[in-house]
């Protein structure tokens, strides 16, 4: 779905001038996508994997980092009137609803590959596009930015002064449409809606609640850990994750809100966005109406347990429905949600503002579960956040719950004011869920001693962790303890076995969180000598040259972490539009890696890691003679430093700086970062200790000093000869291994010796795969995170 931005002018009036053109930015146009809008709203058979498939959009994550780094830039935004990003009606759309008076040249539509029409090239939805209105006298200089972002930008419309929407091709008008009629909507529709009465049903006996009723409810998919998943996404890029999505100090229980702080490009940022959902399939299909309303409850309340501000809330709805046809009942089941939802937006007064939805949820005679997501955003001061692990041992638990809706907003308020040590949105695992989850974390065990229902469903009830001396709310319910188990009355169970009832429901889909331990003893290495502490050529403020390429997705994070730490970095696009531009990029970045003291390759999936595995992209780069020539130079005769993380240590790997130092042909018992032994990407928080201070990268550092640091890749599985380990750690080159809590070498990806970092013999080259640039400063504030800059202050103080 497009959406129309009006950067210089909010009211979208006369902002635009006849000379105004259009500049279409980005990823060229293919077949892919085209009938995508209209596609997901008819019916479907078995033919339709075989005859629509070309309907999907295929994305381009390295182009749409390009469009960001773009929309960075105050140059470029200056310039742009209005800009509109590519979805349903691709061109039409996206184009066509910039201006009243518009014509489009279809011919000036950059391609994937020759023989589109011009309706393929009008309808098509390819992704990763923007349309951008300048300034005819601005064009030139704008599209000169967009390219030194390695994008592609072309002019393809004109603003007019009549208000039509033209589409030219080949020389003649394929469309010519008033804008009146675009602005009608079209044609009026009608319907007829009959909405059932659905009675309300009688509470059940509370079914009996022991250890085997329990573990069901753990069990259940919709309670069930889901955590080996959420470990395959990135939750720490761009360096302002408050809340990891893994709570306390096992990184064992669930965060009910995404708690980011707000990027900037200098300074820190005391701001927290939030945003949480809220659905149950079942409550939905059994009444509509009353699952609309517990989505958006249950959306806030979240948000007010994470200690978000209800009258800074939004809402976005997804809708998806079954196929509604001229059938007046199940036109009745979307309606009876709308009016559901709505009756929770009058109540707390929050405005949805925006969503989307679909009524084609039919497949041939089974529909899916009526639905209606609520999504609530809000934001809080950095101080206020609140997450859901158990903190301390003696607290009082205890529940805020209400019988009336029109009291919720009472009880939400009393939560916001509450200050409680940590705070649980109870929704379909009720109390029971809340206290498995909340336990997990921090291993802190609790006793319960209260006759409420435990499993029962409280959308928008609290289970609120509060200091025994604090304010008395709520009514109590038990009490955290010491001993890692779950006291019920009747019963009890242990955490490590609630942990295995949680995960088991999806370990065979999604595997396990526990890395596997190896079967031989992994050394825990100690290299204590220093080496080059000090460069010949020392200097205030070092400059880091930071070249960006195709896929590179860090580098602002690591630009943040250098200048922190006092160093003057600066970004170089890697530009590789054409052959020439490359051979223009190899110049310009050998003449910044003259004047600069530390070459730094940051993270990322340059080419999208494929084929051939991580960082081929940077290797072949470096590998250049000129530019080999330049690293030679800078480590041998003017003293300086070589680092990399993530994919920037794989490339230093395929170049052979590391572990040689200098730039070689690959060699036999090189080490080599090959696929994680889970079998895909993981993003976790782990341990990692120094095992040498050889490198004056490690400068700040002792040995035995650890780390809980953010990593996330999916070829971070260090492999090599024995006998390559065995001389990596006579000569101190391993800097850094995988550890557990206790400081025990244990790798999470599989690395051979629990390796996570190295450097050449001499130190100056270094590379890791932790991601150290995300902990510079305060963030995962529900686990015990330490902000930690040492890296980079090593690496400025060796020219001090």
């Amino acid at each position: 779905m497009s959406s129309v931005v009006y950067p210089n002018d909010m009211s979208g009036g006369s902002d635009l001038l006849l000379c105004d053109v259009v500049v279409l930015v980005g990823g060229r146009t293919g077949r892919d996508g085209c009938g995508g809008a209209t596609g997901s709203s008819k019916g479907h058979d078995s033919q339709s994997l075989e005859s629509c498939g070309a309907e999907v959009q295929k994305g381009n994550a390295p182009e749409e980092r390009k469009l960001q780094r773009l929309m960075r830039n105050p140059e470029a935004v200056g310039m742009i009137k209005r800009c509109n990003d590519f979805g349903a009606g691709g061109v039409s759309v996206a184009i066509g609803e910039l201006a009243d008076g518009l014509v489009i040249d279809l011919d000036k539509i950059p391609v994937k590959y020759a023989g589109l029409d011009g309706t393929e090239r009008a309808i098509s939805e390819s992704q990763e596009r923007m349309a951008m209105v300048v300034e005819e006298s601005d064009a030139e200089a704008f599209i000169r930015l967009a390219e030194e972002e390695n994008l592609e930008a072309t002019v393809v419309a004109t603003v007019t002064e009549s208000p039509h929407l033209v589409m030219l091709y080949q020389g003649r008008k394929l469309v010519d449409v008033q804008r009146r009629l675009l602005d009608s909507n079209g044609a009026a529709k009608h319907t007829t809606v009959s909405i059932p009465l659905i009675a309300n049903k009688k509470e059940a006996p509370a079914p009996p609640f022991d250890a085997s009723a329990f573990r069901r409810l753990l069990e259940d998919l919709n309670v069930a850990s889901k955590q080996p998943l959420a470990q395959r996404f990135d939750s720490t890029i761009g360096s302002n994750t408050m809340h990891y999505p893994f709570g306390g100090r096992y990184q064992r229980t669930p965060a009910q809100c995404v708690a980011s702080t707000i990027p900037l490009s200098h300074g820190e940022s005391k701001t927290v966005t939030l945003s949480s959902w809220g659905y149950d399939p079942y409550v939905m299909s059994d009444n509509p109406y009353q699952g609309a309303f517990s989505s958006v409850v249950h959306s806030l309340a979240k948000v007010v347990a994470s200690g978000g501000n209800l009258d800074e809330s939004y809402l976005s709805f997804q809708e998806y429905f079954g196929k509604v046809g001229a059938d007046p009942a199940r036109w009745g089941v979307p309606l009876s949600a709308l009016l559901g939802a709505y009756k929770a937006q009058m109540l707390f007064s929050v405005a949805a503002i925006g969503g989307k939805d679909s009524m084609s949820g039919t497949f041939q005679d089974l529909d899916v579960p009526p639905t209606l997501v609520s999504f609530a955003v809000a934001v809080t001061d950095i101080h206020r956040l609140v997450s859901p692990e158990f903190k301390r041992i003696g607290s009082t638990l205890v529940l805020l719950s209400c019988d009336k809706e029109e009291d919720l907003p009472a009880l939400f308020a009393e939560v916001s004011q509450a200050k409680p040590l940590s705070a649980y949105a109870l929704g379909y695992g009720g109390i029971a869920e809340a206290v498995a989850k909340m336990a997990l974390g921090n291993r802190i065990g609790c006793e319960l001693t209260t006759k409420e229902d435990l499993q029962k469903k409280r959308y928008g009830a609290f289970l609120l962790e509060l200091d025994p001396m604090s304010r008395r709310i709520g009514v109590p319910i038990g009490h955290t303890i010491e001993a890692e188990k779950l006291c019920f009355l009747g019963f009890s169970v242990d955490l490590a076995t609630v942990e295995q009832w949680l995960l088991s429901p999806l370990s065979s889909v999604y595997g396990s969180i526990n890395p596997k331990r190896d079967e031989q003893q992994i050394p825990t290495l100690e290299y204590r000598e220093r080496l080059g502490s000090r460069s010949r050529y020392p200097k205030k403020k070092p400059r880091i040259l930071l070249p960006v390429f195709e896929g590179t997705n860090c580098e602002y994070d690591v630009e943040r972490a250098w200048r922190y730490c006092g160093g003057e970095p600066e970004m170089f696009v890697i530009n590789t539009m054409s052959p020439d531009r490359v051979s223009s990029s190899i110049r310009q970045f050998t003449r910044l890696l003259a004047e600069t003291q530390i070459l730094f390759l940051s993270g990322g999936f340059s080419a999208s890691d494929e084929p051939d595995g991580s960082g081929k992209l940077i290797a072949t780069f470096l590998r250049n003679e000129l530019v080999e020539k330049g690293i030679h130079t800078l480590l041998n005769e003017r003293d300086g430093l070589v680092g990399g993380i993530c994919n920037g240590f794989q490339a230093l790997l395929q170049v052979g700086l590391l572990p040689h130092g200098a730039v070689t042909e690959p060699q036999m018992g090189d080490p080599l970062l090959i696929e994680n032994i889970q079998g895909h990407h993981i993003s976790s928080l782990v341990h990692s200790r120094v095992s040498s201070v050889l490198s004056p990268w490690m400068g700040a550092y002792q040995v035995g000093d650890t780390q809980l640091i953010p990593i996330s890749h999916g070829e971070g599985n260090f492999f090599a000869p024995m006998e390559t380990l065995k001389r990596l750690e006579k000569n101190g080159q391993i800097a850094t291994q995988y550890v557990d809590e206790r400081g025990k070498p244990l790798s999470p990806n599989g690395s051979l010796w629990a390796i996570e970092g190295i450097s050449s013999q001499d130190g100056k080259v270094f590379g890791r795969m932790a991601h150290s640039e995300r902990i510079i400063t305060q963030l995962y504030t529900n686990t015990p995170s330490v902000p930690d800059a040492g890296l980079f202050w090593g690496a400025v103080h060796y020219f001090s």
